[in-house]
C-alpha cells in the first residue's frame, strides 16, 4: 500500500497523537483534553505525519525556538519533537521522508539551525546533526556534603522563600530570559511551558501537584534563582531515606545558585538529592564542603544540532582573539555545505562563501559539534571526523571555537 507523508489538520489531532503516544510505549490514547491542548498549540504546517491508508504510523513536529550561543546572541532555531515511527513500520523511510520536508521548510523559513534531543543516539547523524551539548546528574548524601543543615540560611544575605506556581508564572518568564543569555545551548520557553511547569494546564503523563517551588532573592530583594522539585518520601527501620529530586533549578548568579543546593541539602529528612539533568562542568560540586558527597549518577549527550545556516551561525557567536579559519563544510543534504572563510574577532566575525584552499574538511554534525564550544577540533580528528589540510588549522579551530565553559540545554523538548 502507498504510503503518504502530509502534514495534519485539526481531524487527525486524536489519531495523531496515539500514534505518538503508541510509539513512545505509552498507552495507545487521547483524551479530549489533550486533543484540545495540541489543537491550541500545534502549527499545521510543521506537524508531520505518514499514513497507510488512513492509519497514523509516523510522526514528527518542529516549532519556532530561540538558542543561546556563545556570547549571548540567539539564533531562530526549528525545534523538533514528537518524532516516532510505528514499529510496524520500520526501514520504509518514514523519518527520512518527513525530516527532509521539514528540515529544507525549515531552511525556507531563515532558521539558522535545527535542534532536537535524540532519544537514541545513532538515529540523526546521517541528517546532518551533531550533539552540541552535554549533560550530567549527580545524587549528593546530604548528610556527606559538609553543609551544617542548623546554618541553611544564604552566606550572602540573602534569602530562600517558598513561592506558588502562580507566582512562578508571574516571575518565572523574566528569570529565565535573563538565565539563558548567559548560557550558550539555553532555549527559550514558550507560555505553555511555564503553564504545563507549573501545572496550570496538565496533559498527558503531567503531574504537578506534588512539586515544591522555592526562590533565591538577592539582598537588594531581585529574585536571581528558582528550583522546583519533589519528594520521594522512603523511611527504613523508623529512619528518613527521603530523596529531593530536582525538576529544574536556574539561576543567575553564582550566590543564587549555591544557596539553592545548600537549601536542598539542608531540608530536614532528605537525605539524598538527585540533582536532574545539569551542565557537564556545573561547580555543584564545590559548593559543597565534601566534594565527594556529589556523585555522578548519568553523563550522556543532549541538545544534537543542525546547521542550516553556516554564516549566519558562526557570525552570531564570539570569539576569544582574531584568527582566520577557511572551513569545508560537507553536507550530504546540500542544506549548508560549501566553503566558507571565517575571520574572527573579539569585536565581531564575518564568514562568507570562498574559494581560498580549505583548511579543514567536515562533516555539517561535526561542525554542529564545535559551534557551541562544546567538542574540541584536535579531538575529533584523532578520532578521524575531521580533515587539517593545513598544519596548524586545528589549533587555530580549538582557539577559536573551543569555551572555557561547556555549554548546556537544561530544558527537553
Amino acid at each position: 500500500m502507498d504510503l503518504k507523508i502530509r502534514t495534519i489538520s485539526d481531524d487527525d489531532l486524536r489519531d495523531w497523537i496515539v500514534a505518538v503516544t503508541t510509539g513512545f510505549l505509552g498507552p495507545p490514547a487521547a483524551s479530549d483534553k489533550e486533543v484540545e491542548f495540541l489543537r491550541a498549540t500545534y502549527d499545521p504546517e510543521r506537524t508531520w505525519a505518514a499514513y497507510d491508508g488512513d492509519r497514523c504510523v509516523a510522526t514528527l513536529r518542529s516549532f519556532a525556538q530561540e538558542l543561546t550561543v556563545v556570547g549571548g546572541a540567539v539564533l531562530p532555531s526549528d525545534a523538533v519533537s514528537a518524532v516516532t515511527v510505528s514499529p510496524t513500520h520500520r526501514r520504509r523511510g518514514l523519518l527520512s521522508r518527513m525530516m527532509a520536508n521539514d528540515l529544507r521548510a525549515a531552511k525556507e523559513r531563515g532558521d539558522a539551525v535545527s535542534t532536537l534531543i535524540a532519544a537514541e543516539y545513532p538515529i540523526y547523524g546521517r541528517f546532518g546533526y551533531g550533539p552540541a551539548t552535554w549533560t550530567s546528574r549527580w545524587r549528593i548524601d546530604a548528610a556527606r556534603s559538609g553543609l551544617d543543615p542548623r546554618h541553611a540560611a544564604p552566606e550572602c544575605g540573602g534569602r530562600i522563600d517558598f513561592v506558588t506556581a502562580e507566582e512562578v508564572r508571574t516571575f518565572g518568564p523574566g528569570l529565565h530570559d535573563r538565565f539563558r543569555v548567559q548560557v550558550a545551548g539555553a532555549v527559550s520557553r514558550s507560555s505553555q511551558w511555564w503553564q504545563r511547569a507549573t501545572g496550570a494546564v496538565q496533559v498527558f503523563t503531567d503531574s504537578s501537584a506534588d512539586v515544591h517551588h522555592a526562590a533565591y532573592r538577592s539582598p537588594s530583594g531581585g529574585i536571581e534563582g528558582l528550583v522546583s522539585y519533589r519528594h520521594d518520601m522512603r523511611w527504613e527501620a523508623k529512619q528518613p531515606e527521603t530523596t529531593a529530586r530536582v525538576e529544574r533549578l536556574i539561576a543567575t548568579s553564582p550566590a543564587a545558585e549555591r544557596a539553592l543546593w545548600q537549601f536542598l541539602c539542608s531540608i530536614d529528612w532528605v537525605q539524598h538529592v538527585d540533582t536532574g539533568l545539569r551542565a557537564p562542568d556545573d561547580p555543584l560540586p564545590h559548593f559543597l564542603g565534601n566534594t565527594r558527597a556529589a556523585v555522578i549518577q548519568e553523563q550522556s549527550d543532549y541538545l544534537w544540532l543542525r546547521p542550516l545556516d553556516v554564516p549566519r551561525l558562526l557570525e552570531s557567536r564570539t570569539y576569544p582573539v582574531a584568527g582566520t579559519l577557511v572551513l569545508e563544510v560537507e553536507d550530504r543534504a546540500g542544506l549548508a555545505g560549501g566553503r566558507f572563510l571565517l575571520d574572527a574577532t573579539p569585536d565581531g566575525a564575518t564568514c562568507t562563501p570562498t574559494t581560498r584552499t580549505a583548511e579543514l574538511t567536515l562533516d555539517v554534525g561535526d561542525l554542529a559539534a564545535l559551534s557551541l564550544g562544546d567538542a574540541a577540533a584536535t579531538r575529533l580528528s584523532a578520532l578521524g571526523r575531521i580533515r587539517e589540510e593545513r598544519t596548524g588549522a586545528l589549533a587555530t579551530a580549538d582557539t577559536l571555537l573551543h569555551t572555557a565553559r561547556r555549554p548546556w540545554c537544561p530544558d527537553i523538548f
